[in-house]
């Protein structure tokens, strides 16, 4: 597909780790030259999905080395920085340079350099007399994590909480937005590409897309800009949509357990980065890697649990079956007299075995490490009893509620104290009327079990001030909204945007629907709201919808602004592989969150807001 981003990140960070040298064919520059790597946190995360230590060293990378780490000087030898452009990443360069730490200095920037950071760089340098040691300085616009060939993060933590905080000023939110602007500018910069822009009306998503739209369309305004390689203008049915959503948009997606391999492996085993830690067979952790080089985890990521376990049991019987072929085949046949012919066939037939070995070896490592995964989830899943959840969760958002006695059974039944705030949740979220008398009921529940309830307070909060959303039309809606978002800050534009954002019975995501209708570009009344961006456009005619902006389109890029997840990932994933010709869906978030991370924002804010039980959240997580 046209749009890998993946792949064009690592050529980007290959490149610079050849000190921006062309690379040829092999993947490597036509000199090799030894060098230092040295980069913040921020940047070793980017760089961990991607790169491992031995294509370091294919690179000529001898040692790296955090930046706020002490290193002795290295003589003769060049290094590469790979650094957020901070103040202090700044000074520290600085104070580098003057040590003489190496002979030369590549600074590599994950996004563009303020001005004044950089003058400053250049009078510390110039102060110190080791302005001469600085060989290149770049802006890399990479500040984003690319974790699958369709899927990245851009790192940003507490979005959510940041953007929905009523105490938060005018000043805070536009800097979350700009932040969130210049990491989809890098996103796009290294995609090359300038899309079309979809966003609902209101709140951040609008924000988002209008600002970003004003950034590349400044940005496209200089001769050599980031996009000028695709030359000329290019027809909109080449140009992805890019559709931009706040969290809000769609909350129960934050909240729901699922029982997907995927997300179950991150929501319960804690995925990060493609890493993960579970207990061994044998005592102590074992660590893996999850990630487009396990054929297996790229197969059978979006298969509900039970099939992955079958799954893993047809592969470890094909694999026995295979090592019994060579056995059998390298074994040599008894009791038949020894002639020569047979020694031509035999050998043959050894080196076949000894050619699979490599192949079934590393075919046993990927069975042994998903059956030790799936053994750990079981464990799980048993002692929670996360298959009731999922399922009742799945029918209270089907049929709009569920039974008091089921609903208070699963709150004092098995789970840990969020998986019953979780049900909790999701159980004020798809009630189509609130019931008082129930309500107080689960929360007498929840305080029984210790939960602190500060989320769940929250979203009833947020619920009880949409509630007349759901009945009222659009046009006195916009005025409860209004008046809603003076009184309790940014959050309200459309938690329950809403009422119809809930799981149709073959469980399609609100989010993928309407992703479907915005590709597909035929008049819509879910979408036809839709505010549209062209930044190539003049600017008289943007935010109107001229019918060549419409699509369809071959490629998305979705953006959730707020914390995303593995669920709706795969939820887009399975749209655009049922696509006829397949599509293609680029799925991106402020960060990637499990369940738990989720509810412990919405229980910040409501802290926030004075609301909930007074239990310590700490004790929420374990």
């Amino acid at each position: 597909m046209a749009l890998n981003l993946r792949q064009k990140q690592t050529e980007c960070v290959i490149r610079m780790l050849n000190l921006n040298q062309p690379v040829n064919p092999t993947g490597t520059a036509n000199e090799e030259v030894y060098k230092m790597l040295i980069y913040d946190k921020f940047c070793q995360n980017i760089l961990s999905p991607l790169i491992h230590v031995k294509d370091l060293r294919k690179h000529g990378v001898t040692l790296y080395f955090l930046i706020d780490k002490d290193r002795k000087p290295v003589n003769d030898v060049p290094a590469v920085y790979f650094v957020q452009p901070t103040n202090s990443n700044i000074q520290r360069i600085i104070a580098d340079a003057s040590r003489s730490l190496y002979d030369s200095f590549y600074l590599n920037f994950s996004s563009s350099i303020p001005r004044p950071l950089l003058e400053d760089l250049a009078s510390g340098t110039l102060n110190s007399d080791s302005i001469h040691r600085i060989s290149k300085v770049l802006d890399q616009y990479l500040e984003f994590v690319t974790l699958e060939d369709n899927l990245f993060s851009l790192s940003q933590k507490s979005t959510y909480v940041q953007l929905n905080d009523p105490s938060a000023g005018d000043k805070d939110v536009e800097d979350i937005i700009e932040r969130v602007v210049n990491g989809l500018f890098c996103v796009l910069a290294t995609l090359a590409v300038v899309p079309i822009i979809r966003c609902p009306r209101g709140g951040p998503a609008e924000m988002v897309a209008s600002a970003l739209d004003q950034k590349l369309r400044d940005h496209l305004l200089s001769k050599n800009n980031l996009f000028s390689e695709g030359g000329g203008f290019v027809s909109s049915f080449q140009r992805p949509v890019l559709c931009i959503f706040d969290r809000n948009f769609e909350l129960s997606a934050g909240i729901q357990h699922d029982f997907r391999y995927r997300p179950l492996v991150h929501d319960i085993l804690g995925l990060k980065l493609n890493r993960l830690s579970v207990p061994g067979e044998k005592g102590g952790m074992k660590s893996y890697e999850l990630d487009s080089s396990d054929p297996f985890w790229m197969a059978n990521g979006s298969l509900e649990f039970p099939e992955v376990a079958v799954e893993i049991e047809t592969q470890l019987n094909k694999y026995k079956k295979d090592v019994d072929d060579v056995n059998k085949r390298t074994g040599g046949t008894a009791g038949v007299e020894f002639d020569g012919t047979d020694l031509i066939g035999n050998t043959k037939h050894l080196m076949n075995a000894v050619n699979s070995l490599p192949e079934l070896t590393e075919r046993k490592q990927v069975i042994d490490k998903h059956t030790n995964i799936a053994t750990v989830l079981l464990g799980e899943i048993k002692e929670r009893s996360l298959d009731a959840y999922v399922k009742k969760e799945n029918d209270m958002m089907v049929r709009g509620g569920i039974d008091r006695n089921e609903l208070l059974s699963v709150l004092k039944g098995k789970g840990t104290k969020i998986d019953k705030l979780r049900f909790a949740i999701m159980y004020i979220i798809s009630a189509e009327t609130i019931n008082p008398s129930e309500v107080e009921a689960v929360e007498a529940a929840l305080r029984e079990s210790e939960v602190d309830t500060s989320a769940f307070q929250y979203v009833k909060k947020i619920k009880s001030l949409n509630v007349s959303l759901a009945s009222a039309n659009s046009a006195s809606r916009n005025n409860i909204v209004d008046w809603a978002e003076k009184l309790y800050g940014q959050s309200i534009s459309a938690v329950t945007a809403g009422m119809k954002n809930l799981l149709s019975g073959d469980r399609q995501l609100a989010l993928t629907r309407t992703v479907e209708a915005l590709m597909e570009g035929k008049p819509n009344p879910e979408i036809d709201s839709y505010l549209v961006f062209d930044p190539r456009a003049p600017k008289s005619s943007s935010g109107t919808s001229s019918s060549h902006l419409k699509g369809p389109f071959k490629e998305a890029i979705v953006f959730m602004i707020g914390g995303g997840n593995y669920v709706e990932y795969g939820s887009l994933q399975d749209l655009a592989k049922q696509q006829q010709p397949v599509k293609q869906v680029i799925y991106g978030t402020t960060e990637i969150l499990t369940g738990a991370e989720f509810v412990e924002q919405l229980s910040v804010l409501g802290q926030k807001m004075g609301l909930g039980s007074s239990v310590a959240t700490s004790s929420a997580t374990h």
